[in-house]
């Protein structure tokens, strides 16, 4: 493919590179369950997809009346991790749209989640793609502020050396959208029908460039963009 007329591309992990959304939400809605807040999945992914659960304090304090801790947190990510381990889904193509932008851009690819570290590491492993990443991984817990705010794709920018506004962020919600528009970058919304992404509207509604429904478009999506910058 030809090099994509961007300095790097900036993806998002959960929803857009791997399939855990129903697999975090639904040990989360066991979790939750314990503390008597009788939740589905699908409602859990209505509620937290695109969200860190820390975040959600309040509202899981003001349902079950249970405040969150440190040792709660640590539990629910482990329970978390052992499911994903066994589980775990790429997005179909999503590998594929990784190596071939990888190659394009020289390596100027960087994955920016709003999950831990670990869960990021461990999925991006998981589904063959660790490599394409090494030392390109930012966390939202390990910045000022996490999504919807900027923070973590302006981090991954600077790491990279490159000038935000001359970034494609990959996202699939509003959340994850908001704080690549905030940052300054062209967003591209991956909004296939599965329940846990945005809708095409709703990532409109927020500044969101382009929407597609495969991975497998994204490359030429990108080779073939006119940005304003250009």
């Amino acid at each position: 493919m030809k090099a994509p007329p961007f300095d790097a591309v900036l993806f998002d992990c959960d929803g857009v590179l791997v399939d855990s959304e129903p697999i975090t939400n639904r040990v989360l809605a066991e979790m939750l369950g314990e503390l008597g807040w009788a939740i589905s999945t699908e409602e859990s992914m209505r509620i937290f997809t695109g969200k860190a659960v820390k975040d959600e304090a309040a509202l899981i304090e003001a349902r079950t009346g249970f405040a969150i801790t440190p040792e709660w947190l640590h539990g629910f990510r482990g329970r978390r991790n052992e499911a994903l381990e066994r589980d775990l889904l790429a997005i179909p193509n999503a590998a594929l749209a990784v190596r071939a932008l990888h190659a394009a851009l020289d390596g100027r690819i960087a994955c920016a989640s709003g999950a831990d570290r670990h869960k990021v590491e461990l999925q991006l492993e998981k589904i063959g793609i660790l490599d394409c990443f090494a030392g390109r991984i930012f966390s939202g817990h390990e910045t000022p502020r996490s999504k919807p705010a900027p923070d973590v794709y302006l981090a991954a920018a600077a790491a990279l050396g490159v000038d935000p506004a001359r970034c494609a962020v990959v996202e699939d919600t509003v959340t994850g959208a908001m704080a690549g528009v905030a940052a300054g970058a062209t967003v591209f919304g991956y909004s296939p029908s599965d329940l846990g992404h945005s809708g095409p509207e709703a990532l409109r509604a927020v500044g969101v460039a382009q929407i597609f429904t495969d991975m497998a478009q994204l490359p030429g999506l990108l080779a073939d963009w006119r940005p304003a910058f250009a």
